[in-house]
């Protein structure tokens, strides 16, 4: 294949002089200067790995002067372990390491202390939970009766959130707990007592399905399925159209009272058990009823 005949107007990268090359990817105008910026960047490749062993070397010389000595400063403990200081006095003062105390300014700790803090204190590898064995299981008919759902939605269902499964003579059984906790999340506010069907929407407002799903979407309306059929919150939907006053919530969730009254998630649950205010669980939120959550952060209506 002939070469080809386009002249690209470069600057040599090394010596700066201005030249044509031939590729886009040339750097330099001749083969002395590509041999001078080789030889410059493998002899700063050099000198990085020689510096970063000399910082390694320095690094370890304390270690090297007081791994033998028999007692050791909170300082050297520090080094030793590869820790600061003040974690050191964090040991001695919860129990966990003993040391000696000479004077006000001076404590020593023994090296052999050290080692027998270590022995006792041995790593606990901690099962997730996940791996936890699971004892207790649903049948796919079980699971069928009393969520009222169809088979091949229990397989897509479990496919897609990975409810741990197991098979018995070919029976498929499925991790309850897993089971439960799905449902759980997806149940209903328990308040809610009225529903519309689809159908019900239509014929009161003449909305169309797309129009009902882009509406419902819009206004977060809570909604459950019994079996095929989806229902809707007849309150929530009604003030979404503007024919029923909405009611100022009895509730707050941990997440609410954290926005309203500028507090962190331990806050509010240190605030709920310390003042004994009830809690219940709803779906996969806990509430608590907010006369005596604004009692206690002094709000008066």
């Amino acid at each position: 294949m002939p070469a080809s005949n386009t002249k690209i107007k470069k600057i040599c990268e090394w010596c700066g002089t201005r030249f044509e090359a031939q590729k886009i990817s040339t750097k330099y105008c001749s083969h002395r200067c590509a041999n001078l910026a080789y030889k410059k960047r493998e002899r700063e490749k050099n000198i990085k790995a020689t510096e970063e062993n000399t910082q390694n070397r320095i690094e370890e010389l304390p270690i090297i002067t007081i791994k033998d000595k028999e007692f050791l400063s909170f300082s050297e403990v520090g080094i030793l372990l590869g820790i600061t200081r003040q974690a050191v006095y964090k040991m001695v003062y919860k129990g966990y390491l003993q040391a000696s105390k000479i004077s006000s300014r001076l404590s020593f700790v023994k090296r052999s202390d050290i080692d027998e803090m270590l022995k006792r204190h041995p790593y606990e590898f901690r099962m997730p939970k996940d791996t936890l064995p699971i004892k207790e299981f649903y049948t796919t008919a079980e699971i069928m009766k009393k969520f009222n759902v169809s088979e091949s939605w229990i397989f897509v269902m479990s496919k897609k959130n990975k409810i741990p499964k197991t098979f018995n003579r070919g029976k498929t059984y499925w991790s309850k707990k897993h089971v439960d906790a799905y449902f759980s999340s997806k149940a209903p506010d328990a308040d809610i007592t009225e529903w519309y069907s689809v159908q019900e929407v239509q014929d009161k407002f003449q909305m169309s399905l797309n129009a009902i799903y882009s509406f419902v979407y819009k206004n977060a309306i809570p909604k459950k399925k019994v079996g095929i059929t989806v229902y809707y919150s007849k309150k929530h939907f009604d003030i979404a159209k503007g024919i029923r006053q909405a009611e100022e919530p009895k509730y707050y969730t941990v997440q609410e009272a954290m926005e309203k009254f500028k507090l962190s998630r331990d806050s509010v649950y240190g605030i709920l058990q310390f003042h004994q205010i009830n809690c219940e669980k709803n779906g996969r939120f806990v509430r608590f009823l907010k006369v005596e959550f604004d009692r206690v952060m002094g709000v008066h209506k």
